[in-house]
């Protein structure tokens, strides 16, 4: 399973007043482990970036001033998402966002890009309703190293998603592992043998016991209005 742990930095908070991304940070999952491969681009908003939005994440109008418009990084970022199932914490904030570029440019949204979207902000607030549940909330939780997040940051702040992603979902793989966990031949041969029932001993009757059931049997039927209804001593002969 192919994943895409995602995070956008943007110039505010809605796209509707015209707000654009300014950075996009991508983090590759394949099968819950990490492939090594990451998508990070800084982006001219066309706009500039208010103060205080700068304070959050430190990126300035003059930074982004030579980075590239979204146009010329949209095909580099479809290629790397398509068909993957994306992790976001509060998918809908960058999912508006990025489909909003998108659309500027004429170009399908996200939900015909890729496989899914999995919000970890919502999941977070399932799993433990009442708690904080910001990023640095569930670092803290979930003991993952988050000192260096001194300004929030696109790649950054998806590669501690990430980790944080997996130790929320961690445990819900295991019983399909165990089903699948093969044992070797060796050992199976092994716990065979050891667990094979011997054969059973059949051990005959001695012509005294024989005699003695003989006598019960005689004491029965002399007692019993119909007789007795057991075999007689011939199902033991031989």
């Amino acid at each position: 399973m192919r994943q895409i742990v995602l995070d956008t930095e943007t110039t505010g908070l809605d796209w509707r007043n015209g707000d654009r991304v300014v950075e996009i940070g991508c983090v590759e999952l394949f099968d819950r482990a990490s492939t090594g491969r990451h998508f990070h681009v800084y982006i001219n908003p066309e706009r500039d970036v208010p103060a205080e939005v700068e304070a959050i994440h430190g990126l300035s109008t003059e930074f982004l001033a030579d980075k590239p418009v979204f146009a010329v990084i949209a095909a580099e970022f479809e290629d790397f998402v398509r068909g993957a199932e994306l992790v976001i914490h509060n998918a809908s904030f960058d999912i508006g966002f990025l489909d909003h570029e998108l659309d500027l440019l004429g170009k399908p949204p996200i939900a015909d890009l890729c496989a899914g979207v999995i919000d970890t902000l919502k999941m977070a607030r399932e799993q433990n309703p009442g708690k904080k549940a910001s990023l640095d909330a569930l670092c803290d939780r979930y003991e993952i190293d988050n000192a260096h997040r001194t300004l929030h940051g696109a790649l950054l702040d998806a590669e501690l998603l990430a980790e944080v992603y997996l130790a929320m979902t961690r445990g819900q793989e295991s019983l399909a592992i165990a089903f699948e966990e093969k044992i070797p031949a060796s050992e199976t041969a092994a716990h065979a043998a050891e667990t094979e029932r011997p054969p059973l001993k059949v051990i005959a009757p001695t012509p005294e016991e024989l005699a003695a059931h003989d006598a019960v049997l005689a004491d029965i039927a002399k007692s019993a209005k119909h007789g007795c209804l057991w075999p007689n001593t011939s199902v033991y002969d031989g």
